[in-house]
């Protein structure tokens, strides 16, 4: 028990539950019920932390998140955020957010990060940073691949929210742990890792309920969807990157 992530999570249960959202979860055998790990994550939609904390209550953990740094400076969600104990990312020093990390890691806590950074557009997994990897090999902790899809039905970069009732299924997969060795090159276990994921990901793709026409905009392309390609939703991120940047 801990006095703010566990009314969290229950606020959370209770949101999901008036929504009817169908979630299956397969492989929680898969995290450690005790020591650390790396938990890795696809992203696609803006509650994905949310749905793999829940992978982490199943298994009797809580998960602390590497998060944007300016969520800590919200008046609302800074101090769930401290009292959750998740790890600020600050992208202009990062080293200090990476040494955290993995000090939480050697001491016994699982840690979710996103490797792709932000969400795709394509709904495809984008390029992994190597910082996954280096965060795994530095704590001589396993990375646990974890794969969400259908979390960019309820909410995702560009299109609205869907807040009320809808009974949308949501399917999240935890892979074997992945060791990562070490010596060995940070690129090439990075390659390694995502295409682990990406195969899981097919998996679940595959097996997923039908897809709504309607929601056709939210299927990458390769499955028929209307969603951008690959090279354009790469193109729509640097265009956010230059107005960023411009401001």
């Amino acid at each position: 028990m801990e006095p703010v992530y566990t009314p969290v999570i229950g606020l959370a249960r209770t949101l999901f539950a008036a929504q009817g959202l169908k979630i299956t979860m397969t492989g929680t055998e898969h995290v450690p019920r005790h020591g650390g790990a790396v938990m890795a994550i696809n992203h696609t939609g803006y509650f994905d932390f949310t749905y793999a904390g829940l992978v982490g209550v199943k298994a009797g953990r809580y998960v602390r998140f590497m998060a944007k740094k300016s969520i800590w400076s919200n008046p609302v969600a800074g101090p769930l955020m401290r009292g959750m104990k998740h790890i600020p990312v600050d992208r202009e020093a990062g080293l200090g957010s990476f040494d955290a990390a993995r000090d939480a890691l050697r001491s016994g806590e699982i840690i979710g990060v996103f490797p792709e950074a932000t969400i795709s557009r394509s709904f495809e997994l984008k390029a992994f940073k190597s910082g996954t990897v280096r965060l795994a090999q530095e704590a001589g902790v396993p990375i646990l691949p974890v794969t969400i899809w259908g979390s960019q039905r309820v909410w995702t970069k560009g299109q609205p929210r869907k807040m009320g009732r809808h009974g949308i299924p949501l399917l999240i997969t935890v892979g074997a742990p992945i060791v990562v060795g070490a010596d060995e090159k940070p690129g090439l276990a990075t390659v390694r890792v995502r295409a682990a994921m990406e195969a899981q990901l097919h998996a679940d793709q595959d097996r997923y309920p039908h897809w709504p026409d309607a929601e056709r905009h939210l299927l990458p392309v390769r499955l028929g969807g209307t969603a951008p390609s690959v090279d354009e939703a790469e193109e729509m991120d640097r265009a956010d990157r230059r107005r960023r940047s411009s401001h």
